[in-house]
């Protein structure tokens, strides 16, 4: 069982809803022993890094996520999820993050327009199990206005230009991450999805 984790920030149901469809079998949970209990985790979420670390600890999930990345579970953050997995953001202040990964949290250089939201190219620079499959250059959905810089280029799986080069799907050890909405990405985000159910269920499932 997948565990997408409630932390009372996120489009919860959408994200449920595509895993779903892609034949995996996912929870949608706020509880920290669920969530112990669970194969693999997913946190997804929208809003600010700050809010987010503050719901999550509140919840008592902050131990929970950190034992099962300790444990080598398949961890897969997105948007904002994604960033919650790095060491710290300065997104109206400075807040430490989970530090599953290292990097921060910065936000978008002066004359861009933020936040960045519409449909933009993920250029795969390093292979990944998460991404095979997927066509170069493929199209995903991006709503946000910082962006994750990783402390190695070892994490960075696959950039997008916005500007400049940002990390739109990185990769360490067990844990993932997307900058872009998997679930509003059509087949682009479904395949990655599926790739991660693969990855969960182990090295003979085949999507």
């Amino acid at each position: 069982m997948i565990a997408i984790i409630d932390y009372g920030i996120g489009n919860l149901r959408s994200v449920e809803k595509a895993f779903r469809h892609v034949g995996a079998d996912v929870l949608v949970t706020g509880d920290p022993q669920a969530v112990r209990a669970a194969r693999a985790l997913v946190l997804p979420g929208v809003g600010a890094f700050g809010d987010g670390m503050a719901q999550l600890k509140a919840r008592g999930l902050v131990a929970a996520i950190e034992e099962a990345a300790a444990a080598g579970r398949p961890i897969l953050g997105i948007c904002l999820g994604m960033q919650l997995l790095f060491e710290g953001s300065e997104e109206m202040g400075r807040h430490s993050g989970l530090g599953l990964l290292q990097g921060q949290v910065r936000r978008f250089g002066p004359g861009l327009k933020v936040p960045h939201i519409g449909w933009n190219q993920v250029h795969i620079i390093r292979p990944s199990p998460l991404l095979e499959g997927l066509s170069q250059d493929s199209y995903a959905y991006f709503a946000h206005s910082y962006h994750v810089e990783p402390a190695g280029e070892e994490t960075i799986l696959a950039i997008t230009e916005y500007g400049r080069p940002f990390a739109s799907i990185v990769g360490g050890g067990s844990c993932f991450g997307l900058q872009f909405h998997p679930e509003k990405s059509q087949d682009v985000g479904l395949r990655i999805l599926e790739r991660f159910v693969a990855l969960v269920r182990g090295p003979r499932s085949r999507p």
